[in-house]
């Protein structure tokens, strides 16, 4: 057969990546059902996602001059907006929260709130550096892809595009079985003094609030999930890039801690679904990959 016949072929099949987001917004689509009163605008966000998952199949069906572009780089929006329906999704279904659970865990186990305790070590240049490493989150993650991208490692590309994708996607589904908004709001009456920065520390932490509004993000730590998995991928771009995100991964995970945003029980689970998906992850896209 014509090996670019069967290329051809091969591109109007669904990929790894295509089925696990469609089974996600399945999954939300399916809440959206069975709690279709208490989530606002029911209606409304559920023909949005049957126009993206529309959207989607009509770039597999019917190849035209955007679909390499789109279904390569699609799951960066579809990700992203399925995490600010996150904001919307978990108080119409969840009644309370587990904040005091979780820092519970944590008081049992380090006999103190780590989030009070580091108080001691409190300086604006460190709070600065964090609070810089914490933002710089999404742009780490993505320039993993970026720069695969940009070598023409198109293969390599897919895979992180899918690993990074059902790592985003686990962590939503944590957020909805444990949802907790962080000792940043639960332990504020316990904090003796409030974090500062020298420079830009206040602009940086307004901006993320407003860009996650009122979010349940915290288990697992999302932050500590991805980077680690974004640290692991480096390797396929380069050596000097998998040392600078060894640097880097301690750092942002200290800063959630620091700058009281997780707990640190949010912290083990997120380093252990990244284990779980560096393992299991191959496996999947293999069996995925073989049925498309």
């Amino acid at each position: 057969m014509d090996p670019l016949l069967t290329a051809a072929t091969a591109q109007n099949r669904l990929w790894a990546v295509d089925k696990v987001i469609l089974a996600y917004f399945a999954f939300t689509s399916l809440l959206l059902v069975f709690w279709w009163r208490e989530i606002p605008d029911s209606g409304i966000r559920l023909l949005l996602y049957l126009g993206a998952i529309g959207l989607l199949l009509f770039e597999v069906k019917y190849p035209n001059p955007t679909s390499w572009i789109f279904r390569n780089w699609y799951p960066l929006p579809y990700v992203a907006c399925c995490y600010k329906e996150m904001a919307v999704l978990i108080p119409s279904i969840r009644r309370g929260n587990a904040d005091q659970w979780l820092a519970g865990l944590d008081y049992r186990f380090w006999g103190a709130y780590p989030t009070v305790w580091l108080e001691r070590f409190h300086n604006p240049a460190l709070t600065e550096y964090l609070q810089i490493v914490y933002t710089l989150f999404v742009p780490a993650v993505l320039l993993v892809a970026f720069l695969l991208w940009k070598k023409g490692l198109y293969g390599e590309f897919q895979y992180y595009a899918f690993l990074i994708a059902l790592g985003f996607l686990a962590s939503y589904i944590g957020y909805l079985l444990v949802p907790a908004r962080g000792p940043r709001f639960l332990l504020s009456h316990l904090q003796h003094i409030p974090l500062q920065g020298t420079w830009f520390f206040q602009n940086m932490q307004g901006t993320l609030d407003r860009l996650e509004s009122a979010h349940y993000d915290c288990f697992p730590s999302g932050h500590t999930e991805l980077t680690i998995l974004a640290w692991w991928s480096s390797r396929m771009v380069s050596k000097r890039l998998f040392w600078a995100y060894l640097a880097y991964t301690p750092s942002i995970i200290f800063a959630t801690v620091y700058l009281r945003y997780h707990y640190t029980v949010d912290l083990l689970a997120g380093t252990i679904l990244a284990l779980v998906l560096i393992l299991g992850t191959p496996f999947v896209y293999r069996k995925l990959r073989e049925r498309a």
